[in-house]
């Protein structure tokens, strides 16, 4: 079976899911040739008894229109949680879960997902995009960032803290770099 790469973005009101709740997340599920095969995102109803870091929410206070996104049409985690994984089992390949960075998208889904629906389609495993671009580049972990990734590799495509949004570009990017590691041809 093939893979299917589900490039997910989260946005949260704090740093750790529990004391903080994941208010909404996207993910875009792409072919190795960038085919775009579908999309889900919700909008979470905040956890009892969590709240917002003030950090975080100091952020936020800059990004009115992705917060009014984020906060329409709120589900119970239980609800968006079951339907997720429902759809991630439908799309017939093995899901690869990638996101920039996967250490942060990966913890809060990785949580939810076991908190809220048992089990995780992803198993345990994430794919970072910045490590993918660190082996590419050739360079340190820390030069692996988005402004010193070639230009090529992304799309016009927008950034606006919307989770879907964020979840089609980044996972536009990282079929531009398979693409680019499938150029350099077999290096072992």
């Amino acid at each position: 079976m093939a893979e299917i790469y589900v490039s997910t973005d989260i946005e949260a009101d704090g740093p750790i899911p529990g004391p903080h709740s994941m208010l909404s997340f996207g993910s875009a599920a792409y072919r190795a040739d960038k085919t775009l095969v579908g999309t889900f995102s919700a909008n979470l109803e905040t956890l009892p008894g969590a709240s917002g870091h003030p950090d975080t929410m100091r952020w936020w206070e800059g990004q009115q229109e992705a917060w009014s996104a984020c906060r329409k049409d709120l589900q119970a985690p239980e609800k968006a949680m079951k339907a997720y994984v429902a759809w991630v089992k439908g799309l017939g390949a093995k899901p690869v879960f990638v996101a920039y960075p996967a250490g942060f998208d990966f913890l809060f889904m990785y949580w939810y997902l076991q908190r809220f629906a048992g089990e995780s389609p992803f198993s345990f495993a994430a794919l970072d995009m910045k490590s993918y671009a660190m082996a590419l580049l050739g360079g340190e972990f820390r030069e692996a960032s988005k402004r010193n990734m070639p230009e090529r590799w992304f799309d016009p495509l927008p950034h606006t803290h919307v989770a879907l949004d964020d979840a089609i570009e980044q996972g536009a990017l990282f079929c531009n770099m398979l693409a680019a590691r499938k150029a350099l041809g077999k290096l072992v």
